[in-house]
Order: C-alpha cells, then sequence, then structure tokens
C-alpha cells in the first residue's frame, strides 16, 4: 500500500485525494494545511489524520508520498524538504517562477532519488492525449498552424493568488497549460512573441502568444483571467495541416469545478477524403490519468517520462521568454537567452 500525505485543503488537493481513491492500493493517510480549522475540517471529511506541520508528516517513515497543492511560492522549500526526507514528491503547477528554484529542486529530488513529478494536466487529458496522436500519427499531415485558448473568470484562491510575484498571475498559472502542451508535441522553440493586458496589481492575465517552433510550426496562443461574471471556462485547441484539421472546444462552468456538466466537441476535417470525423474520446477522469501514471512510476521505480522535471524547467524558459516579449515588446529569438 503507498500512503500520501496531502499538503494543502482547497480545490486541487480534494481533486487528487478523489483521484487516488480510485487508485488501487493507495491510501491519503494525512493532510496537513496553515489553517488548522480548514486542515481538520478536511481531514474528518475524508478520513484521513490531520497534522499540523510539514515536519510532522516529513517524519512519519510510513509515509510514501508527498502531494503539494500549495501557492506557488512555498512549492521549493516544500519540494526541497519532502525530497531531503526521502519522500516521492507530486507538485501542483506551475513548478517555480524562477529557473534558480527549480534548479535547486531538481538536485535536491536528483540527490535524493524520490520521484518528482509536476502536474502539468493537458498531457493527461484525454482529449490532448489524442491531439498529440493525432498530430504525431501524420493524420493532419504537415501541421503549420496551431490555435489554442484557455479563457476563465478570475479564480477565487485568496490573496495570494492577486500577488504575481507569488502566483505569477495568469501568465504562469494559465497559460503556462497550453504552453506546457505545445511544446509536449511540437518541441524546440525558435521565436516568441507576445502582447497581453497587464491588471491593476501587475498580473499579466490576458495573454496572446506567436511562437515559432524550429520544425517551422506556428502558434497563436491566448489564455485569460478576466472574462466576465457568466462566462464558462473555455478552452480551444485547433491544428491545422496540408491534409487536414484538427478542432477541439470544450467549455464547463466556473474553472473546471463541475467537469460533469461539461460540453465538448472534437472533429478532424480530412482534406483527403472531404469529410468530417467525430472523434470520440473514452471517458477517463484526467486527474485520475494523472495521479495514476505518477503512482505508477512510483511501483516501477521509473522516472515520469512523459513529464520529467528538465521538461517543466525548459517550459519556465518558454514562460520567461513570454514575460520578457511582454514586458520589452519585442520577438525573442529563443537560443538567445540563457
Amino acid at each position: 500500500m503507498i500512503k500520501v500525505a496531502i499538503v494543502g485543503t482547497g480545490f486541487m488537493a480534494k481533486t487528487h485525494l478523489d483521484a487516488y481513491k480510485k487508485i488501487d492500493n493507495v491510501n491519503v493517510v494525512a493532510v496537513t494545511a496553515i489553517n488548522e480549522e480548514k486542515g481538520k475540517k478536511f481531514a474528518e471529511e475524508n478520513d484521513c489524520l490531520y497534522l499540523s506541520n510539514i515536519e510532522s508528516i516529513l517524519s512519519d517513515k510510513s509515509i510514501d508520498v508527498i502531494d503539494i497543492c500549495t501557492p506557488t511560492f512555498t512549492h521549493e522549500q516544500l519540494v526541497i524538504k519532502s525530497a531531503e526526507a526521502g519522500k516521492h514528491i507530486l507538485c501542483e503547477k506551475p513548478i517555480s517562477l524562477t529557473l534558480e528554484s527549480v534548479d535547486r529542486m531538481i538536485e535536491a529530488t536528483e540527490n535524493a532519488g524520490v520521484i518528482f513529478m509536476v502536474g502539468q494536466l493537458l498531457r493527461f487529458w484525454p482529449e490532448y492525449m489524442e491531439l498529440k496522436k493525432i498530430i504525431d500519427s501524420d493524420m493532419l499531415g504537415d501541421v503549420h498552424m496551431i490555435y489554442a485558448n484557455r479563457l476563465a473568470q478570475h479564480p477565487e484562491w485568496g490573496e495570494w493568488f492577486k500577488d504575481p510575484a507569488k502566483s505569477g498571475g495568469g501568465l504562469f498559472d494559465l497559460h503556462l497549460h497550453d504552453i506546457d502542451f505545445i511544446y509536449h508535441v511540437f518541441g524546440e522553440v525558435d521565436t516568441i512573441y507576445a502582447i497581453g493586458k497587464q491588471n491593476a496589481l501587475g498580473a499579466w492575465n490576458h495573454v496572446l502568444t506567436n511562437i515559432t517552433f524550429k520544425n517551422g510550426t506556428k502558434a497563436a496562443v491566448e489564455s485569460s483571467y478576466e472574462m466576465p461574471e457568466g462566462f464558462p471556462f473555455t478552452m480551444t485547441f485547433r491544428a491545422s495541416g496540408n491534409l487536414g484539421t484538427a478542432d477541439f472546444q470544450f467549455s464547463a462552468g466556473v474553472n473546471l469545478e463541475d467537469l460533469d456538466a461539461s460540453e465538448s466537441k472534437f472533429y478532424v476535417f480530412d482534406k483527403k477524403k472531404t469529410n468530417i470525423q467525430t472523434v470520440k474520446i473514452e471517458e477517463i477522469d484526467p486527474y485520475n490519468n494523472e495521479l495514476d501514471y505518477f503512482i505508477n512510476c512510483i511501483k516501477n521505480n521509473k522516472a515520469p517520462e512523459k513529464m520529467l522535471p528538465k521538461e517543466n524547467r525548459e517550459v519556465l524558459r518558454i514562460m520567461l521568454a513570454i514575460k520578457n516579449s511582454l514586458e520589452t515588446g519585442e520577438i525573442i529569438k529563443f537560443d538567445n537567452l540563457i
């Protein structure tokens, strides 16, 4: 039995806990949180132990995994402490806001020999997995243009999230999803140009990024946390090639709280056969898919090849280049960056 402790009591902590319940031979045994009242309530509702601090969890030799669902600015300290205690680690995205911080986390986890994975969910989302499979299969031919968007109302995750120095704002929290996925599919980046709008606190919460990859594919990626009340969480991905186009559209409630009420459409337009194919996707919970993969890596003592920490570092480099372009108004040549 693999025993898991969750750090945090918010929406993502509950989502992860529910996913672990569906995985064989896994048990969430403890939770810790700064807010004692919320922590005790979370533990009582989910039949696990509340421990008042991370040290209490790390000193428990029976606990195998630390699942970090806390604000971004706390990730580094928690990852390093967990690694030094010999725990395997699942950390929510974004991994961090600086390369130096990521390097320290990677060094600590490698020195400790523990499994370390960051929760980049789109790599485990069934429709996005199918999109990658379609693109890799050459069904669309030479994919020359990508369009993706991710539009939502501003989340109410506490005062910390409003501070871009702590959260990275919509740029690092929301835009990151699609940037990570297209990097996962198309690889090395050549140039980046971004435009956007900062809010009164300096967060880049509405961003449109143009990326040219070294293989020639171009992408336009839009994200916003500035949608008005009532606007559904929306994500779109369209890949156009010389042989066809794949088009995925999804809408749900506010910030994915109710996946069961979501609506989606997924088509492939085949130029060769001049027909439209509806893509059928098996109903798989993406969070369960993600955490099941992570647990299997632990069971098999195998690095998470689908989501290696070094890839998180490279994606963060891309995000920092986007931020650079937003601030300077310049086209960024990616190879010129450290």
